[in-house]
């Protein structure tokens, strides 16, 4: 290792500390912004903004307690538990004093609570319920609660560490509308209780859809109610929005419902960089394109301001998602992906606010579904709403090679084999037969150029001096001329491939069929194979050692060895440690990636390797020696660009000089 080397390791090295201090300064000023806006709301008794503010400190921050306890503090004030009741008149004289007081604190925060309500003031406090509806894909927890979906699980997955698979749980979520009343009060129905109409508090669905519905009583015959729908064997939830005698009561210029959804992701694989590089938010324009976040962003806080119609939002994780969905586009939106620090158990904060077209009529209804579940490119499909996009595949011709050959030839030899090892095996196997033309030309471009290597030599030598380059330059392309060799014939046929790699490299990270698929020594090809957990971690390469990328390395060291063209090292010194250079920087790279794409770039280099052995047993290299000096004696075929450039000059007096 050189001086060099070592100075450019110790400055990357200053470069990360210095990034992580900067980080960790810039979250403790947010966390103490957070806060003391909290605590002024919460001074002035806006006790509803102010469990905003706390929550938003508390995602900045998940092992400070104080934010949290503020929030269990408020909610106690306002009555969401029973340890607001208690008995004054228990107790010595100082204790009944204090908790006499603190009722009287609690009064105050609800009267004050509930003037801002105005008629929907009675649904301000309440007990909390659950009931949950469930069928063979996923278990869902409705809450009173603001009426919304509690928690999601999918029932048939589990995370890394075999714990349930829940998508998103507890009070951090948001889901709610936002609108003013004649009076002027502002609602926000997710803070408020819903009644639900049924007694059952576990419902299964087995042979038919089943619905359940909650309501939110202003007065008789006037409500809003979320209509809940679940059908067997299906992700998609109906969700319906009704609301019965509302006219009167909703501010009369309103022309939009703002709904709010909020989410924290939580980390459901082994490798949280992995994972974290396909979370994001998609939407899909009405009748036009998928658009959203780009996977890998490092940003910390991603912001879109939507100004057209929407059909669906969606946040995203590697394989799961969650979408929202509306039969009538929703007039404008805006979406927020906010990055959490990396201790902490969530990935990402999504909020999202869309503004739903409101016809102001005494009975109105507004339909939507939501999806819970997998990113599987065939099933998402299926629906027609274009969600298949959520798929990580890449864009433009890498794309097009995924959906209309990968996923094809995947899926097909899904029929005949269970294990996805050796469907990588074959997969790879089909590839690298059908690009083997590619490969055998550029073999024998390699061939040629070896046999031509001694005639090469000997232009080097004429020309030894370094103010002769141009002309041991020139008179080398004049050799390749005269036999007919392309100096570039074996890197256009690598050339060609290249969109296949990236396909694959597209492929792999976001199939989740490969999920949790084990494979020799890797547990789970989706993620990556540890063979040696280091006591420390190296930046960019991480804290453990991945088998399968050490033989990618390997085998493509071996490979490019044996296959470089005879001349490199001969005319461009510096390619010889280049050729050495990239495959160790993407071992540091892949490091950390999906294990069945790196066992497919191995499987690919040792093929590729295995094909050329093969085809050097068929090449004779005196055979393509005599053919290129037979070459040389034809004479020179000009192509037809050459004739105009000559044709030209002829017809501007130029005469060529005779050799």
């Amino acid at each position: 290792m050189d001086k060099n080397t070592i100075i450019g390791i110790l400055l990357i090295g200053v470069i990360f500390i210095g990034y992580s201090y900067y980080n960790t300064s810039k979250m403790d000023k947010a966390y103490d912004k957070e806060i003391y806006l909290a605590d002024s709301l919460y001074t002035a008794k806006d006790f509803d903004k102010a469990i905003l503010a706390y929550r938003k400190a508390a995602s900045l921050k998940p092992r400070e307690t104080y934010a949290t306890k503020q929030i269990d503090e408020i909610n106690r004030m306002m009555g969401f538990e029973t340890t607001a009741r208690e008995d004054v008149s228990s107790g010595t004289q100082d204790e009944k004093v204090e908790k006499s007081s603190q009722v009287s604190v609690q009064k105050q925060a609800k009267e004050g609570f509930s003037s801002q309500l105005g008629l929907f003031s009675s649904s301000a406090q309440g007990q909390l319920d659950f009931i949950t509806i469930e069928n063979d894909l996923v278990k869902l927890k409705i809450s009173n609660k603001g009426g919304r979906i509690y928690s999601a699980e999918l029932k048939t997955f589990h995370t890394y560490d075999t714990m349930p698979l829940i998508l998103f749980d507890g009070d951090s979520t948001v889901f709610g509308f936002q609108f003013f009343t004649f009076d002027n009060h502002a609602i926000k129905t997710n803070d408020l209780y819903f009644t639900p109409l049924t007694n059952n508090r576990h419902i299964v669905v087995n042979d038919k859809p089943v619905s359940v519905t909650m309501r939110l009583e202003v007065a008789e015959e006037k409500y809003i109610e979320y209509v809940y729908t679940l059908k067997p064997d299906d992700y998609m939830l109906d969700f319906d929005l009704n609301l019965k005698g509302m006219k009167d009561v909703m501010a009369g210029n309103l022309s939009a419902l703002d709904l709010s959804w909020e989410m924290y992701m939580p980390q459901q694989e082994r490798g949280r960089t992995n994972e974290d590089y396909y979370v994001g938010y998609k939407f899909k324009y009405y009748q036009a394109e998928v658009d959203g976040s780009k996977d890998r962003s490092s940003k910390d806080v991603e912001e879109e301001d939507i100004t057209t119609k929407i059909e669906w939002m969606a946040f995203k994780d590697q394989f799961f998602s969650s979408v929202l969905i509306m039969d009538e586009p929703s007039m404008n939106a805006w979406v927020q992906s906010e990055k959490m620090p990396e201790d902490s158990k969530y990935l990402r904060l999504f909020k999202a606010k869309m503004s739903l077209p409101y016809s102001g009529d005494d009975d109105f209804s507004y339909n939507m579904h939501y999806y819970f579940g997998p990113n599987n490119y065939k099933d998402l499909k299926k629906y027609g709403l274009g969600l298949e996009n959520l798929v990580s595949l890449g864009k433009n011709i890498i794309r097009w090679i995924n959906e209309y050959v990968i996923i094809l030839l995947f899926n097909w030899l899904g029929r005949f084999f269970t294990n996805y090892g050796v469907i990588i095996l074959v997969l790879t196997l089909i590839i690298k037969m059908a690009l083997f033309p590619l490969t055998y030309k550029s073999y024998l471009s390699q061939a040629k150029m070896k046999v031509l290597k001694p005639q090469v030599d000997e232009i080097n030598t004429k020309f030894p001096k370094k103010e002769d380059s141009m002309k041991k330059q020139q008179a080398t392309m004049a050799l390749y001329k005269r036999v007919g060799v392309s100096p570039v014939g074996g890197c256009l046929p690598m050339l060609l491939q290249m969109p296949i790699l990236f396909a694959m490299f597209r492929f792999f990270p976001t199939s989740i069929e490969l999920r949790q698929q084990g494979f020799l020594w890797a547990t789970d090809l989706s993620t990556y194979d540890s063979i040696l957990q280091l006591p420390f971690t190296i930046p960019m390469y991480g804290d453990h050692v991945s088998l399968f990328t050490l033989l990618m390395t390997i085998s493509t060291i071996l490979t490019m060895k044996l296959n470089s063209p005879a001349q490199a090292t001969t005319q461009m010194p510096g390619m010889k440690g280049m050729m050495y250079m990239m495959p160790v920087m993407f071992m540091v790279i892949l490091n950390n990636y999906s294990a069945g794409l790196t066992y497919y770039y191995f499987l690919a280099n040792i093929i590729t390797f295995g094909q050329n052995m093969i085809t050097k047993r068929f090449v004779d290299d005196e055979a393509i020696l005599k053919k290129l000096e037979a070459s040389k004696k034809k004479p020179v075929k000009k192509s037809k660009w050459q004739q105009r450039l000559e044709g030209a000059a002829k017809s501007r007096g130029y005469k060529p000089t005779k050799k």
